[in-house]
């Protein structure tokens, strides 16, 4: 990296050393430490599935008299879900640039403790302004994990299961989707809780649910990548060497010494400036196809996700306290999806694979629309309808943060999650569920079917776009794919990248 470029991040050079860890890290077979990572990280997205749904849930009984909120059915699955997601674009940024300074660890602690106090908080909300102040304030905790997380796992799992592995750990959202469906239904039940408690005891439960992710996330490590970069190789060292003892205990095998290394010369920082000509200059094409794929995937879920339950009620006089049943019909779907074809994205490949489920998806969701503007659906068969549409969209929407995870170099790798999470989820995230409530509110199908058909087109547009600038990342070294900023010299050819 030259003079200027150090200038314009704004770091210290503290030398050039070369490194074994990134390829040490990736020949690692499968262990308890890869599983302690994948409990420790993973589980949070059953968080925000649980949060984001029990919300589009409770819509409806939050809007009753005696409620405790003087709010309407309307402006929490519109307002308030625009507000949840618009604080979580500012948390992925401002939180982003903190993960990629001062480590993935440090971050993926403080978002979660941010989530829980405003979580916490939004269960004793008493006025709509101060249940507004607290969905955005969860969202900006929520946003901050997206980027830490999400770097943290893509730099600490094998590359050979990188791409299943990412993709199955964002299907959990929909696991904590299922559960806040089930558990939304004796809360709302009023014959057990009254109309202001059972829906601040389902905030509760998220609280709970956080802390014990919190205790089990302490035992996960910082990136040995990050920690390397920053000038902390021994430490670096020290991460890996305990993994390579554990694999060694399980199988009592000795792993050979790999061939790779990599020059990197030490900073402290990288500033907005190298980030930005990163994303604009150096990748260009990748910066189109991470948009897409955010766009796309963003607007289809965060409209569904906030506002399913109003669909059943308003066309289909679903009872509020039962929506909770179909939706979890639909997280089955969105769950099995990365699950099953998880697994091959990392042997089928990324392109054929993201370009197939994006597409596909739009595909069955255009003819969705067409059923339900006909008058051809029920509650019943329209939740199957869309069981199946998020069979596939599910898989796509998961690869789009691993897609943007691993194909920036390291130095970038959080802020690259956050600045898409952000623009295409402020895109299609905030302007989704506002179109989507307006277009429901009518009462009338064929509004209602504009809005599915939006999404779908949106889906498909994504789609093509992967078949023309998607990255063949699969089964390559993270170093192979986008080489570091920091590096002083190009490693060895990576075996996997031919």
């Amino acid at each position: 990296m030259s003079g200027e470029e150090a200038a314009a991040g704004g770091g210290v050079q503290t030398g050039v050393i070369r490194t074994k860890v990134p390829a040490r890290l990736d020949r690692l077979p499968w262990s308890p430490w890869h599983w302690r990572i994948v409990i420790g990280l993973g589980t949070v997205w059953i968080l925000d599935g649980l949060e984001v749904t029990i919300v589009g849930n409770i819509a409806g009984r939050l809007s009753e008299p005696g409620s405790g909120l003087a709010i309407s059915a309307a402006q929490v699955t519109g307002l308030a879900a625009a507000l949840y997601v618009a604080g979580a674009c500012a948390g992925a940024l401002f939180f982003g640039w903190l993960t990629d300074r001062y480590g993935r660890k440090k971050l993926f602690m403080l978002t979660l403790c941010v989530y829980l106090a405003a979580t916490a908080l939004t269960a004793v909300s008493w006025t709509a302004w101060f249940f507004f102040l607290c969905r955005f304030a969860t969202g900006f905790g929520i946003g901050g994990e997206y980027a830490a997380i999400n770097s943290a796992i893509d730099e600490l799992i094998p590359s050979r299961h990188r791409g299943r592995i990412d993709i199955i750990i964002n299907g959990t959202f929909w696991m904590g989707a299922a559960a806040g469906a089930l558990l939304s239904v004796p809360l709302l039940n009023t014959a057990l809780l009254a109309v202001n408690v059972g829906w601040r005891l389902a905030f509760g439960l998220g609280v709970v649910l956080g802390l014990v992710i919190l205790l089990v996330r302490r035992h996960v490590p910082e990136s040995p990548r990050w920690l390397f970069i920053h000038g902390r190789e021994d430490e670096a060292e020290e991460v890996v060497a305990e993994a390579e003892r554990i694999v060694a205990r399980q199988s009592g095998a000795s792993l050979e010494e790999p061939e790779q290394s990599i020059a990197i010369r030490q900073r402290r920082s990288i500033g907005f400036a190298v980030i930005a000509r990163t994303m604009v200059k150096l990748y260009p094409g990748r910066t189109v196809l991470g948009l897409s794929l955010f766009i796309g995937q963003a607007f289809l879920y965060n409209a569904v996700t906030f506002g399913y339950a109003t669909i059943l009620s308003t066309f289909f006089k679903v009872p509020t306290g039962s929506t909770g049943y179909y939706f979890v019909v639909i997280c089955a779907g969105n769950f099995l999806g990365p699950l099953l074809l998880g697994p091959l994205f990392d042997s089928v490949g990324r392109k054929p694979m993201i370009s197939g489920t994006y597409i596909l998806s739009g595909v069955l969701l255009l003819g969705t629309a067409a059923l339900f503007r006909a008058g051809s659906l029920d509650a019943g068969t329209l939740t199957a309808c869309w069981a199946v549409v998020f069979f596939f969209a599910s898989a796509g929407a998961s690869s789009a943060y691993l897609t943007v995870s691993e194909v920036f170099p390291m130095e970038t790798r959080a802020m690259a999650i956050a600045f898409f999470y952000a623009v295409g989820t402020a895109v299609g995230g905030i302007s989704g569920p506002l179109i989507f409530s307006g277009l429901v509110s009518t009462g009338k199908p064929s509004d209602t079917a504009l809005a599915f058909t939006i999404g779908a087109l949106l889906m498909i547009a994504a789609g093509v776009v992967e078949l023309f600038l998607g990255v063949r990342a699969e089964r390559r070294g993270l170093e192979s794919i986008a080489l570091p900023l920091t590096a002083e010299e190009s490693q060895a050819p990576d075996p996997a990248s031919s």
